[in-house]
């Protein structure tokens, strides 16, 4: 198993936790709130101190797993007419 494969096991969805929204390791923290929370300015040292259970490895699994949604991402221009 690579090293991303590995990191990327670290994110679950399960459908009976957070509706389904992909978790940290099956817990009740979200991808979204952690992005959310480093969006906004919290650091990683910040989370893990108010987040006991999360580990540094699930910083790493969260960003390979963002990295690849927008990877996969395709933009298509609708409605444009060329000049």
């Amino acid at each position: 198993m690579s090293n991303t494969e590995n990191l990327l096991s670290r994110i679950t969805v399960t459908p009976r936790i957070m509706v389904g929204k992909p978790t940290m390791r099956g817990m009740r923290i979200t991808v979204e709130q952690i992005l959310r929370a480093l969006s906004g300015g919290v650091s990683e040292q910040e989370l893990l101190e108010e987040y006991p259970e999360l580990e540094r490895e699930d910083f790493q699994a969260m960003f390979a797993y963002v990295t690849g949604l927008v990877e996969e991402e395709r933009v298509f221009a609708l409605g444009v007419h060329p000049s």
